[in-house]
């Protein structure tokens, strides 16, 4: 049960009291620093094992950090306090694959079947990826990242089904060597990319009309370079159309205690 005490010197519990306080209602890329950041979707209980086998199936898109019991909001594997009701800036509400409210606090549709499913973010490898001394794009503008449904299509689990979404980030061929080699030691939140260049060979057909977060810039000598992204769920639940669903808004994302630098292998 939440105490909602604080406890002093950690970051990622802070941050989820601030955002539960509404004192945060923004994405959340760079806060707490060093902490594991997740995607959320959110099920009835009857579509749960559904859904973890579809998750199973797809790591790259869909790594799993954390699933609750039914019905429970706490996930203490992820956190001191942590309420999945309250803890995440902005939430999207699906109702039979339409997105119909993006509220910013769900305990009033909190009931006693749903289960809540937490996927790495690349928020996490983009750590790396910075101390490396690789550009992030997005975080220089101080934006979320663009992000694109593509021709990829996951493997599919019960009702789940539906297109891979990838994030892109503009570097230089040199960069995009050094960024594989960076991140394929985070497995857990993504790991390499699966794609770099002609946008077209994986379905995306302007890159510069992203179908979620915002588009960066592109400068000369620079190609884009793709990873599959925890967004995907989003486009899925579109396609199974489930009767009710809760997920994440793009770039809002639950920050955990979990510290990025561990997940390395």
């Amino acid at each position: 049960m939440s105490t909602s005490s604080f406890v002093p010197g950690n970051p990622g519990h802070e941050a989820r009291l601030r955002i539960r306080a509404g004192g945060h209602l923004g994405q959340t890329a760079g806060m707490a620093p060093g902490h594991v950041q997740g995607n959320l979707a959110i099920l009835p209980a009857d579509l749960a094992s559904d859904f973890l086998r579809f998750c199973q199936r797809n790591p790259k898109p869909c790594p799993l950090i954390g699933v609750s019991e039914p019905g429970d909001p706490f996930l203490p594997t992820l956190g001191v306090d942590v309420d999945i009701r309250t803890d995440l800036p902005r939430y999207r509400v699906w109702r039979d694959g339409v997105m119909t409210d993006e509220p910013t606090d769900i305990r009033a549709l909190w009931r006693d079947d749903l289960v809540s499913f937490l996927i790495g973010c690349s928020f996490s490898f983009e750590e790396a990826m910075l101390l490396n001394g690789l550009p992030v794009r997005h975080i220089e503008q101080g934006s979320n990242p663009p992000m694109y449904r593509t021709n990829l299509m996951t493997q599919p689990a019960g009702p789940f089904h539906g297109p891979v979404v990838v994030s892109m980030r503009p570097m230089k061929t040199a960069e995009a060597i050094r960024a594989i080699e960076v991140t394929s030691r985070f497995p857990s939140v993504h790991g390499s990319p699966v794609h770099f260049g002609n946008p077209a060979e994986i379905g995306i057909a302007d890159l510069y009309s992203p179908d979620y977060g915002d588009m960066v810039e592109i400068r000369d000598g620079e190609i884009p370079v793709f990873w599959a992204c925890g967004v995907t769920p989003q486009a899925v639940v579109a396609a199974a159309k489930p009767v009710f669903c809760i997920t994440h808004s793009p770039g809002h994302m639950l920050i955990t205690d979990l510290i990025n630098a561990r997940l390395a292998v």
